[in-house]
């Protein structure tokens, strides 16, 4: 079968690059390994064919094939210009770029010396944070990509999503296979929460044993080639224990959504004997957790999110929350509980918000905490996230928070199973499968 017809669209990615095509900034698509990047490069190429590009104006490298093992940037440039064609435009796309010392001058190079349009790929923010803002700051437009959504998930799968209108005229969304059986959507989400959204999984049939191998490849993968071996080409000494790097990770994988000070994990890890005492320092320093943390973080298996203080309208320094980027994750390296449903639940709202293009935080107030304040240009949604509502405590506890914010914002609670009829005092409820699956905009 031709590869190009297996590919999957990502329309909302897509169509970001496309929006960008022609113009000068460098197109840095970003994001964990396996998350989609190389494909999304094949997309865009298959985009540009259709709409007239010639192949010999198009340049593809993944730098993760032997075929451009060990070159280096002077190889790295005469490739390119050997092969770009004079007085035409060239379409130059560049996976994993990363791996070629001094690749940034080389970019760089190609920008003044062509006539071309730029795209690169990488799985670590070090190269956006430091090397490469230093040579093309305000020069490049990052594009930041997640494993599939929910919506996303379903139509890799090969379901259909449409909308139906009941008896009395209220909306509801059904899904069916290929062959038109029809299928719960609360079901399908259950293999969402358990697998993840990695786009590979497609490909596995959902077979327990093979997901958690490709899982198993992706998590080694991060470990080794973007966070270990990236610090032995940075020259730094930052991260050098494996072992207390995973402990980490299992560490923060298994406090999702919960308020963490650097100094807590390594008091922890201390306390239950995760780390070796070493005469009188029994723990690692709050300055060995940081680099850790910020490994995981340039690497995108870790985000941190900031609090923010709604009533004195400032980001708090203590006490920020981490998610990780796909569930499928979590559950690779800790199994599956379903005691963490509510808190894989807000871990994948956080990533939802993230994809609309929301500027997300946690919100303080007073004594309460607001899941998350999603911000994005002139609008601001206040968002509570909890399995259910059915409780009266936990309705009391979810909707007193939001009732203390006294702006005029809307304030939503996402739940799977909602406690009251649409809104409350001005506070929404809304089911967090219908919100999920709404189309973006």
């Amino acid at each position: 079968m031709d590869h190009k017809r297996k590919l999957k669209s990502r329309d909302l990615y897509l169509a970001k690059l496309k929006g960008f095509q022609d113009t000068e900034p460098v197109k840095v698509v970003t994001g964990i390994r396996r998350c989609g990047k190389s494909s999304l490069l094949k997309l865009m190429v298959q985009h540009l064919k259709d709409s007239g590009i010639k192949d010999d104006q198009i340049i593809e490298m993944n730098f993760e094939s032997f075929d451009f093992h060990n070159m280096d940037a002077a190889g790295f440039y005469n490739y390119v210009k050997a092969r770009s064609i004079p007085n035409k435009r060239m379409y130059l796309f560049f996976d994993e770029v990363q791996h070629v010392t001094r690749w940034e001058d080389v970019v760089n190079a190609f920008r003044v010396d062509l006539d071309c349009d730029i795209y690169v790929t990488g799985s670590n923010a070090y190269m956006l944070s430091s090397e490469y803002s230093t040579y093309l700051s305000g020069r490049c437009v990052e594009i930041k990509m997640l494993p599939l959504s929910f919506r996303e998930f379903i139509d890799f799968y090969g379901f259909h999503l449409r909308e139906s209108t009941g008896a009395f005229g209220e909306k509801r969304k059904l899904v069916s296979d290929q062959d038109g059986n029809p299928y719960e959507i609360r079901e399908l989400f259950n293999i969402y929460l358990r697998y993840g959204g990695m786009p590979g999984l497609a490909e596995t049939g959902l077979n327990q044993e093979r997901a958690m191998i490709l899982l198993d490849g992706i998590y080694s993968t991060v470990v080794v080639r973007d966070i270990l071996e990236r610090e032995t080409l940075k020259n730094q000494t930052r991260v050098t224990d494996p072992a207390l790097l995973r402990k980490i990770i299992l560490f923060l994988a298994d406090n999702l959504g919960s308020r963490i000070s650097l100094s807590s994990i390594g008091n922890t890890l201390a306390d239950e004997g995760l780390v070796e005492k070493k005469g009188k320092r029994s723990k690692p320093s709050v300055i060995t957790v940081q680099n850790y943390v910020n490994a995981l973080i340039e690497a995108y298996f870790f985000y941190e999110i900031k609090r923010f203080d709604i009533r004195g309208k400032e980001y708090l320094r203590t006490l920020g929350k981490y998610y990780i980027v796909d569930p499928g994750l979590r559950n690779y390296l800790l199994g599956f509980r379903d005691r963490d449903r509510g808190h894989i639940l807000e871990n994948i709202v956080y990533f939802e918000l993230l994809r609309r293009g929301y500027d997300v935080s946690v919100g303080k107030i007073g004594t309460a905490e607001v899941d998350f304040v999603a911000v994005k240009a002139d609008e601001k949604i206040y968002f509570q996230v909890t399995e259910s509502m059915l409780d009266e405590k936990v309705r009391e506890r979810e909707i007193a928070a939001l009732q203390k914010i006294k702006d005029n914002y809307p304030k939503v609670i996402l739940s799977l199973e909602p406690g009251f009829d649409d809104s409350y005092e001005g506070i929404s409820s809304v089911h967090v499968l219908d919100w999920m699956l709404e189309p973006y905009h």
